[in-house]
Parts: structure tokens; sequence; C-alpha cells
């Protein structure tokens, strides 16, 4: 789809939960909504300026009839969606500019400011239900934990921080060592189980929910430059529950599969400018994914033709081992004659480097001459063991650490 111009750089971007509009909240203050369709078409559907300063963050009701809009103006103000009018205005609603919000349950919204205090809204209500202060640097990004009512906050003070929204509490029921470095972003794997962090440094960092949240598990690197925005993938494409969708400062949109590690390819690219806001259409299950940098245009790119094509490469792949197998078959061959390494049972863990061994083996194997035709000829070379090549990196047979990922060479020689 043609990028869809915006006349100012975007902070972020939402889109409709069951219909083809975008909205994106502009440097200028402006609120802008486009339609869409598959055929690359988009259409201006409103354009309204609540605050004459920077739009920074954006919310949508479930139903997609309200949306919220908050920035440096340090205000909360509340659209209908239909008309694009401002409804309600909640005027110092933080003491400071307000980063970051997210839309927790129907009655109840997050948002978090620059000086790292997180407030939730009943929006029924005028005044904040509950205000949380154990961050000192700006809120980037929260998490939603339905199983657990919890909200999982991530900062730029080096923290993450898990409050309980049922508690009456007002401080968090867990944080997180200092990590070091700036969270930036933050995404829920594994049906919620294990949590993806983006950091500044541009290392994903994981948190194990089942081992606490006092500090990461595993810490995978490669990523050239921070990565500032995380957005999961829909759930019908295969290994959904691993594979992210990760927007980095180097400009490039990228989708990695998790544990094991493996880049899957460039989604997008937005050249020099870097990639702050990604989200996908019809509530995380559609077709477009939108991402947004500092160029004041929108992206949006196909994900059919990113997984799609990379299934039907999967299915060719196994039909044509099916096709071997059977021309084997009608060889003659009982399948005894191929010494297969024990590397291929390990599935999608091993190294690229272990399966360009094995094709190679088998290939050669394949390739030879039949100059004894006589039966036990035949049957010792069935009997006779290929001696397994040396491994020169030792990724076939190292027993994997207690904390440690094993991923393909090639995953970093690409970022």
């Amino acid at each position: 789809m043609p990028d869809i111009p915006v006349g100012a750089q975007i902070f972020d971007l939402v889109f409709h939960p069951n219909r083809p509009v975008v909205l994106t909240g502009l440097l200028t203050g402006h609120v802008k909504a486009f339609g869409y369709d598959e055929q690359g078409n988009h259409e201006a559907k409103f354009s309204v300026r609540p605050s004459k300063k920077s739009c920074r963050t954006l919310a949508m009701s479930a139903d997609g009839a309200q949306l919220w809009a908050a920035g440096k103006a340090k205000a909360i103000h509340t659209l209908d969606v239909g008309s694009g009018e401002v409804v309600e205005t909640r005027a110092g609603a933080h003491d400071a500019p307000i980063n970051r919000m997210k839309r927790l349950t129907s009655n109840l919204l997050a948002s978090g400011d620059d000086d790292g205090v997180i407030k939730l809204w009943d929006p029924r209500k005028p005044d904040a239900v509950r205000k949380y202060t154990q961050h000192f640097d700006f809120i980037s990004d929260f998490l939603w934990l339905e199983d657990k009512k919890q909200l999982v906050a991530t900062s730029g003070d080096g923290t993450l921080s898990v409050m309980d929204v049922r508690s009456k509490k007002m401080e968090p029921i867990a944080q997180s060592e200092d990590q070091e470095d700036e969270l930036l972003s933050i995404l829920a794997i594994k049906g919620g189980q294990k949590i993806v962090v983006g950091t500044q440094l541009g290392i994903l960092s994981i948190f194990n929910r089942k081992s606490g949240w006092g500090d990461c598990v595993d810490r995978i690197p490669g990523h050239p430059q921070s990565i500032d925005a995380l957005c999961a993938i829909p759930s019908h494409y295969p290994n959904a529950h691993s594979t992210i969708l990760t927007g980095s400062s180097d400009g490039l949109l990228r989708a990695v599969q998790l544990l094991p590690t493996k880049l899957l390819g460039v989604v997008a690219d937005h050249g020099e400018f870097p990639i702050e806001r990604i989200a996908v259409d019809m509530d995380g299950e559609g077709r477009w994914v939108g991402s947004a940098g500092h160029e004041e245009v929108l992206k949006l790119t196909d994900l059919k033709e990113v997984f799609e094509d990379d299934e039907k490469d999967s299915d060719a792949e196994d039909g044509s081992d099916a096709l071997d197998a059977e021309a084997a078959a009608d060889d003659g061959s009982d399948g005894e004659g191929t010494d297969e390494p024990e590397t291929r049972k390990a599935g999608p863990s091993s190294s690229a480097l272990a399966e360009h061994a094995e094709t190679s083996d088998e290939g050669e194997d394949e390739g030879e001459p039949q100059e004894d035709s006589d039966d036990e000829g035949a049957e010792d070379r069935r009997k006779r063991k290929r001696k397994p090549e040396k491994d020169p990196l030792n990724v076939m047979k190292r027993k994997k650490g207690r904390n440690e990922l094993v991923a393909e060479p090639a995953f970093f020689a690409d970022l």
C-alpha cells in the first residue's frame, strides 16, 4: 500500500478494532484519521487539534467509539471517533507531559508521564482512581495481563513494575532490579508466560512469569540499535505465539522468531528514520501492519506477503522432500544406507551450519555411482557407517546452558 502522508511527525497510531480506519497522533497536536482498503486506496476521515502541543499517545475503547489522546499539554482528551469531535478534556491530568496510555478494561485507562508517575482512570469519573510513583523516569510502555488483572509498566529508569489493579495499595506488587539499560517496549509471548522487553542497547530481555519479576532469564542481542516498539503478529500464522515484530532506531521493521531465535525477514524499511510505533489492524488479527517513524508518513505493510510467502516456500520444500522419498522408494531403496546425523531430530533449534552439512552429505551419498551390483556388496554398503564430520563450532552436540538460547549464526549477521 502507498504511504499515507500525514503532514507531520507521528508520535502514536491506533487502528479501529473492527473497521479499516487508522488514527494518528502528531507532533503538531493534531489527531488525524484515515480510511483504507485492500486495493491500496486511502482517504482522510477527520482531523482535529485538541491541543497546540504535541499529541504523544493514543488509546481506543474496545468498541472503537471513543479515542483518548494525551501528550505534552498534560491533559487527556476524549474524542468521539464517529464525529471526530472532542467531547471531554481532563486538564492537568498529570504534572508532567504524558508519554503513554493504554486501555485496560471497559472502565479503566492507564497513563504514564515523563516523571514516572502512573495513574489509573475511570472514564466515568473526573479524577484518577489510583496513582503510582515507584518510577523516577519516563514511562515508555504498558502491558496488560488479563488473567491476573495486572498492569506491567516499563520505564527509562531501567526497571519494570507490576501493579495489581484490584488492590487498593498505592505500590506495585513487584518491581525488577535495575537492568542497567532503558526499557522501551514490552510484549507477551508464549501465551503470556514469557515477557519480551526491548531496550536502548538493542537487546531483547526475556522475563519468565514463573521465575518472578526480579530479573530477566534470557538476553537476546542482535539488533544494532534501540528497540523502540514491539508488536505481536496475527494468531492464525504459524508460530504466532513466539514470533514478534520489532521496530528499531535503524529504521527496519523486522519479523523475529524467539526461542529458538531466528530472523524471519525485514517487513518494512523506513530508511534513516527510526521506528517508534507499530500496530496490526483489526484488533491485532488483520492483514496490515502500520509503522511510524519521523518521516511524516504512515506505512501500511501487507503481512500476507511476508508470512504466506514463507509458508509457500516451506510447503514447497516439504513437497520436494516427499518426492525425493518417493523416488528413493521406487528405486528399491529401504533407506538403511543413509546415515543421518542426530542433529536432524533437533528441529528448529539446529544451526544452519549443521543443516547445510547434512544436506551436502546426503547429496554426496545419493550421487555415488552404483558400480557393484551384487547383493553382498550392496549389503556391506548399507551396514557401513559414515564417520560424522567434525563440527568446528561445536553446535551439534554442545549442551545448552540453563539460560542460554541456541540461535542461528545467520540471525546476527543479517541484523
